[in-house]
């Protein structure tokens, strides 16, 4: 029997105006053997939407390593790693950019709320919340309008749900103005005989939603909203920006994770993105079954929603749970006991076919698996061309232009630049010390560290990292920085880097420029994730980020995971101890290309990405876990934006009381060797009596290990460039970036 919805007219133009193309139209009726419906239309565009599908990137995804190491398989929700002890963290990271952009508050909070689902949807209890963010210049209003509402909805769903919001990291440039980058990732534990996976099984097991009712927003926000550009109307976009509730999904985890204990849970998934119609398809294509859904039975909001909005809604904090038959009791006394929706709303069948119910008729019949990426959607792969503007910004030598100021200006102008400058107006507004279990808090080292309840002693280590300017000058090899970036901050506190999530944000992929770009990111990570024996468990993809004015550069960011064997043996950024030998590890290059400095004197973005030694890069890391776990360290610190002598501010600045360094630098006082932003170097704090030790592991590891000075009391000095106070550092570090938001 065909499906029928009366009133509902289907055509390759009514497919087009959904986001599907004449040949996916065809496509569609090829599978089906007869036109769709009109809700069934609906399906397969928010199906096949960009969002839902991968459809021009999974190709390139599957590229990436992803076994291996620690890495368990088989879950969708989240990236699991096995931690030993009998348990595994759970984590992912995604975007939420387009509803930020046009909802700043609502956007980043459900963004927020989103990731927390998919990470207890596996079983876990979410522990950790990092973000990463783009904005525009902060000379614009709508930069600031943007930041406020973006921070402001971080802050408050992840403080009302209880999670700390440990890292991120905070950008600014004018391609961003229009389409900000919200990336959103979070950790959880759980243990291994309790991760649920995203599978329908059991002909005649009963299907439940949970949570909050369905109404009418986020309607097509898959589809239409993160799988398009943006155009001046915009913010005619709105209604299809979900609404968050950090209370109700605050119960929803309780139960969820009571009812996983309780040994009664199937499968189960996240309502995200194209709601109701995304985790029932993609729940029975992953178990070869079907469902039948009975839409009446779905608890409304609005009692009035047809079929077609009731499939696509993706009204927030609701799952979709398959149960062991005969143990529906138990599960409604829990939700009962937690004060959350409980509906029956199905169960599986045998056949493959979903089969959805409404007022009496059966309104769409259509076999799961046509539905889902990588099996019924289309897979492409766009044409790809080098961008014109490399030849360009490539030719510019940026070591040979003229350095328009002193250093010692430079330094300070640096050093309160808005990409330098202290984050903390940002992440006080964030809560990083509930639960408690935050080791080293934002600001005090490369990574966030929290200590594991679970298995006492140990811990783990976070980061996200991603510099665009590298990646616009130089894709593949500015995305395996990323990696290797990432990986380097889990190092400097002490931890193995083990996986990686990635949340990758580009341009419209349909421009063959834009795709050689996304190509040759995910080449340069790659190759830098398996040197390093860092797998990819998961992520998301973010195409579309631009509009009439911007488009954004190419921004992978990476959420590094680290293993941390004894919790306390990790090292902070800030030095430690007065007389402390301050060394720096690694290969001194003279590079100033896609830097902090080359773009805020010269206003560019040129020259090359820094040069990237594979091979060196996990010998440094090797370096750093060795001398660490061994006590040789006070502190560590990785030389990223601004080069070394904003390195060496950093760690004064982040130091316990009032330590400052005396540094005399072994080479020329020139831009390129005081603020480029050469790789695999790291700045160490050690005391004299480990000094010999520390040399010697980096001649085993054919590792530089220059001394450059002193820990001292209360001052800062770098001989020839800068003579100040740490108290100075301090106070101009912290203030730069209020400062500039209250100016403006």
């Amino acid at each position: 029997m065909q499906p029928v919805v009366t009133g509902s007219v289907v055509s390759v133009e009514v497919a087009q105006a959904l986001g599907l193309t004449a040949e996916e139209y065809e496509r569609i009726l090829e599978l089906l053997g007869r036109p769709p419906n009109f809700v069934e239309l609906g399906m397969f565009a928010v199906m096949w939407s960009e969002h839902c599908s991968y459809k021009n990137s999974l190709k390139l995804l599957r590229t990436l390593p992803r076994t291996g190491g620690r890495v368990l398989s088989g879950n969708e929700n989240a990236g699991l790693v096995d931690i030993g002890g009998g348990y595994a963290i759970a984590f992912k990271i995604e975007s939420h950019n387009h509803p930020s952009a046009v909802e700043p508050y609502q956007g980043a909070a459900t963004g927020v709320g989103g990731i927390l689902r998919d990470i207890f949807t596996t079983g876990a209890r979410p522990i950790a919340v990092l973000d990463s963010l783009r904005f525009g210049a902060l000379e614009e209003p709508r930069t600031r309008y943007l930041i406020r509402g973006v921070v402001g909805g971080i802050g408050d769903y992840g403080n009302a749900f209880g999670v700390p919001t440990v890292g991120g990291e905070v950008y600014f440039h004018p391609c961003y103005t229009d389409n900000p980058l919200v990336n959103a990732m979070a950790v959880g534990i759980v243990r291994c005989d309790r991760v649920v996976p995203a599978v329908a099984r059991g002909v005649g097991n009963p299907v439940f939603l949970l949570g909050n009712k369905t109404g009418r927003d986020g309607i097509h926000g898959a589809s239409l909203l993160a799988s398009r550009t943006f155009s001046d109307g915009q913010h005619d976009m709105r209604p299809s920006v979900q609404v968050g509730d950090p209370f109700a999904e605050k119960l929803l985890l309780e139960a969820v994770l009571e009812l996983v204990e309780a040994g009664i849970v199937v499968g189960m998934q996240d309502m995200g993105a194209a709601g109701i119609c995304c985790s029932t398809s993609e729940m029975s294509a992953r178990g070869g079954v079907g469902m039948r859904i009975e839409l009446d039975a779905v608890p409304l909001r609005d009692p009035d929603l047809d079929a077609y909005e009731i499939l696509l809604s993706e009204s927030q904090e609701r799952m979709l749970v398959v149960l062991q038959r005969g143990t529906e009791h138990i599960a409604e006394a829990i939700c009962r006991k937690w004060e959350i929706g409980f509906a029956r709303i199905g169960e599986v069948t045998d056949d493959g076919i979903l089969r959805y119910y409404h007022r009496g008729q059966l309104v769409a019949e259509l076999p799961a698996w046509t539905l889902v990426a990588g099996e019924g959607a289309p897979q492409y792969e766009r044409e790809a061309r080098e961008p014109a503007y490399l030849q360009q910004v490539r030719s510019i030598v940026p070591e040979e232009l003229p350095e328009p100021v002193s250093p010692q200006e430079a330094f300070w102008l640096l050093l309160q630049s808005p990409n330098i400058a202290s984050k903390r107006w940002v992440f006080e507004q964030y809560d990083y010390q509930v639960q408690t279990n935050t080791v080293l808090v934002p600001g005090a080292a490369d990574a966030a560290v929290l200590r594991l309840r679970e298995l006492p002693g140990r811990g783990i280590a976070l980061s996200v990292d991603g510099n665009s300017r590298y990646v616009y000058l130089n894709p593949y090899r500015g995305a395996a920085i990323a990696v290797a970036e990432a990986a380097r901050n889990v190092a400097c506190v002490g931890a193995e880097p083990v996986a990686v999530t990635n949340c990758l944000n580009f341009g419209d992929p349909y421009d063959p420029e834009i795709f050689w770009q996304f190509r040759e990111a995910i080449r340069g990570m790659r190759d830098a994730c398996s040197v390093l024996g860092t797998p990819v468990t998961g992520g998301n993809v973010s195409f579309y980020n631009e509009s009439p004015r911007y488009t954004v550069y190419p921004t992978p960011v990476i959420g590094m995971l680290g293993l941390i064997e004894d919790v306390s043996t990790v090292v902070g950024m800030g030095f430690r101890a007065e007389g402390d030998i301050i060394l720096l590890v690694g290969p001194q290059r003279a590079e100033l290309g896609g830097s902090e400095y080359l773009w805020l004197f010269h206003g560019l973005v040129a020259g090359d990405a820094p040069s990237l030694d594979l091979e060196e890069e996990r010998r440094l890391q090797q370096f750093l876990l060795t001398a660490i776990r061994r006590g040789w360290v006070h502190s560590a610190h990785d030389c990223a934006e601004g080069g070394l002598a904003i390195c060496l501010a950093e760690k004064a600045i982040a130091s316990e009381g009032e330590l400052g360094a005396d540094v005399v630098f072994p080479w020329e006082l020139k831009a390129a060797h005081l603020f480029g932003e050469a790789q695999t170097r790291v700045l160490l704090s050690v005391s004299p009596r480990h000094y010999g030790d520390v040399q010697r592991l980096g001649q085993e590891l054919s590792l530089p290990c220059v001394e450059l000075g002193r820990v001292v009391r209360s001052h800062f000095c770098i001989q020839g460039v800068v003579r100040t106070t740490v108290a100075e550092l301090r106070h101009c570090y912290e203030h730069a970036l209020p400062a500039v938001v209250e100016a403006l």
